[in-house]
């Protein structure tokens, strides 16, 4: 044998080879191009083939036509080995050139997300700086507005004590009575404020109006129901019921005071026509202590019981200081 034989031979066993697949390769290839050419089989056998062309001896007259026709085929499958390999030659070509173009797409974007990302960040300190301005000027808004209103507050206390003090001179009660209600609410605002003098003085005022009021009052009831002697003849009057109104304003001793005074001086009689030395005073005629007392509450409501306020239930009071103080002590001497 020669060389070149033996070269041939050695080449035609590395191709065998190389072109032997596995049974999982070769079905996936059938399955993706499927072929009925004797030539595709995995088990595909030469001599066979040739048998298959060339069955007898009389079919070998057409030896050239079948060998031009496989020269045919080679040359095709040549063309179209050509065609793919420069097919993926391009593809190679193409693939760097996108994989290049992906690149510089991706840093665009990567540049445009660098830009947002800026922007974003300047736009976070933007709004951090206006809703800073916006909280400033919200306090200074709040501020202000308290500002306005204590003003107004003083504005109003410091007129208020004026015409409160001379509303007293003149005893103007009904205008008194809403007034200092108002100046009292309105000093209460002022409570921390106590360290101004100005502020301090005004609430100094006050509270000196406020006594005065007291004592002017009390004085006004001392002087129309007087402890020692007879009450004045007539109805009362319209100052006194103002006055009421005032002192339900005014520190609650003086409307105990008034109260007391006035069925001290109402059941004043009592202690005159039972005396124990009165025939009517005996516990025979205690039919007579009960009538007194319910005549002088008819006296009350028909000549009382609109000038004082009807949360002082004076008709209760007048009835419970008669039975508890008067009557029930005085019955318990004639035993």
């Amino acid at each position: 044998m020669s060389i070149m034989e033996e070269e041939e031979l050695e080449f035609s066993d590395d191709l065998e080879a190389i072109l032997h697949l596995s049974p999982e390769v070769q079905l996936a290839i059938e399955q993706v191009f499927p072929s009925q050419d004797p030539l595709d089989r995995a088990d595909f056998n030469a001599v066979e083939y040739i048998n298959t062309l060339f069955p007898t001896e009389q079919s070998l007259a057409n030896i050239d036509d079948v060998v031009n026709k496989i020269r045919l085929k080679i040359r095709r499958l040549d063309d179209n080995i050509r065609m793919v390999v420069r097919g993926q030659t391009n593809v190679g070509q193409d693939g760097r050139q996108a994989l290049e173009e992906a690149q510089k797409a991706i840093q665009q974007l990567f540049g445009k997300i660098k830009d947002i990302k800026d922007k974003a960040e300047k736009s976070e300190q933007m709004v951090k700086e206006i809703t800073r301005d916006i909280k400033q000027l919200d306090h200074a808004k709040r501020h202000l507005t308290t500002s306005i209103t204590t003003l107004n507050h003083l504005h109003m206390l410091a007129g208020g004590v004026d015409s409160l003090e001379a509303m007293t001179r003149r005893r103007q009660y009904g205008e008194v009575a809403n007034l200092l209600q108002g100046v009292v609410n309105v000093l209460e605002h002022f409570q921390k404020y106590m360290g101004i003098p100005q502020i301090r003085q005004l609430s100094e005022r006050v509270k000196a109006a406020q006594s005065e009021l007291g004592a002017q009052i009390l004085a006004d009831f001392e002087e129309s129901f007087p402890s020692q002697g007879s009450k004045k003849p007539g109805g009362p009057s319209n100052v006194l019921r103002d006055a009421c109104l005032v002192a339900n304003v005014l520190d609650p001793r003086i409307k105990q005071e008034i109260i007391k005074k006035f069925i001290r001086q109402h059941l004043s009689e009592y202690l005159v026509l039972f005396q124990e030395n009165q025939d009517v005073a005996w516990l025979d005629k205690i039919d007579r202590r009960y009538a007194w007392i319910k005549r002088q509450l008819v006296d009350y409501e028909e000549k009382y019981g609109r000038m004082f306020p009807g949360e002082w239930f004076m008709t209760e009071r007048i009835a419970v200081e008669f039975l508890y103080t008067y009557a029930f002590c005085k019955c318990e001497t004639l035993y």
